[in-house]
């Protein structure tokens, strides 16, 4: 390949917006590595599954739309009821939901599958060319219509909720302006109750920030395009209370079996690129974590699971060899696995920060409890 090639080739991939960023996360990941030294004893590994639940994903027929709910309802308590984490539980899943699509069959499907403890539902949403009054408004309907079916965890009486951007467009990301429109969106979601977001990492579409495999409090002007690239980490006795929370998934550059070149982890799971032992081991390596509580490790791998052509991956042969994979991290003795859903993992976040130890278990609902759905 040439130089000029392979510039053109970095530039498509958007290296330059968090190739820095990750360099910097593995240098410091040695030096804090030293600094807070595990001590003696178990780690507790944090599972989420975050899936882009999109039913009318191209725009089908309703009732391929219906089936692409049916398929979950009916496949994954079957495919979860075979695994236990460290805490007895099977697997959960997080149904982010886009609230463009709502039906009230696909939110009672899924309601079905939260009452069974396999999971929650928070908001997913695409939009475009959008105003802040206009998206203020809709993020409320779609928030009155998931709570119908007793969905969304409530806090003094108001809805609270975790949040994906469509297209990974949060804040007005893209250079040309597509898939959102509006700058201020992190105080504005924070202002409709979203306690957290959970888009990132996107690389390597341009929306990826500069900031990796982190969770972390965006700081500085919030109300500016893209306000999520800067951020303070988040460690033990540091919290806001006025601003969302970002819960990154791990971002990496592994070998490709040939070794001759390397490719993107994005801890996206799809039918070409299902979960393995070795996806696994790279997730957990890059050490997400709250300063200051090293022993709770973070991983939040996300997908799109209505689509087809990810079935197998996670319903089928590939769902049970990547929880085989997690089962690894689940010894009894040097780790713990939790399958938590985006609410307990932020609970947990959250307890971390307030100084809290011991068995991360302890602390699924520190915050939030769960949604009527789910009770």
């Amino acid at each position: 390949m040439t130089p000029r090639a392979l510039l053109g080739r970095l530039q498509e991939k958007h290296f330059e917006k968090w190739l820095p960023g990750y360099v910097r996360h593995a240098l410091g990941e040695r030096r804090r590595a030293k600094r807070e030294a595990v001590s003696p004893g178990k780690r507790h590994l944090l599972f989420a599954f975050c899936d882009h639940f999109e039913p009318r994903w191209k725009g089908p027929p309703e009732d391929v739309a219906q089936g692409r709910v049916d398929r979950w309802t009916e496949n994954y308590p079957r495919m979860a009821a075979r695994f236990r984490d460290a805490n007895g539980r099977s697997p959960r899943h997080s149904f982010f939901f886009p609230g463009e699509e709502y039906a009230p069959s696909y939110l009672e499907g899924l309601a079905k599958l939260a009452a069974g403890g396999f999971g929650e539902v928070e908001l997913h949403l695409h939009h475009d060319g959008d105003t802040a009054e206009n998206l203020r408004r809709e993020v409320a309907r779609y928030l009155g219509l998931f709570a119908e079916h007793g969905h969304l965890c409530r806090q003094d009486g108001r809805l609270r909720y975790a949040f994906i951007h469509g297209n990974w467009c949060l804040a007005n990301a893209r250079r040309d302006g597509r898939w959102c429109g509006v700058d201020a969106e992190l105080p504005l979601l924070f202002e409709s109750g979203c306690y957290a977001d959970f888009t990132f990492p996107a690389a390597p579409d341009e929306s990826q920030p500069g900031v990796v495999n982190q969770i972390y409090w965006p700081i500085g002007d919030l109300t500016a395009r893209r306000a999520y690239e800067r951020g303070r980490p988040a460690e033990v006795g540091l919290s806001y209370d006025d601003r969302i929370l970002m819960i990154e998934g791990p971002l990496a550059l592994v070998l490709r079996p040939s070794r001759r070149f390397v490719r993107i982890e994005n801890a996206d799971i799809t039918g070409k690129s299902p979960g393995s032992l070795d996806r696994v081991r790279t997730w957990v390596s890059q050490n997400i974590h709250v300063g200051g509580r090293p022993e709770w490790v973070f991983v939040k791998v996300h997908t799109h699971g209505a689509q087809e052509a990810h079935a197998d991956a996670l319903l089928g042969d590939g769902a049970r060899a990547l929880h085989q994979a997690l089962a690894t991290y689940n010894d009894g003795r040097s780790w713990s696995l939790h399958y938590v859903t985006a609410r307990e993992m932020y609970n947990v976040a959250m307890a971390a920060m307030a100084g809290k130890s011991g068995d991360p278990s302890d602390h699924f609902d520190y915050v939030l409890k769960p949604p009527p759905a789910a009770v």
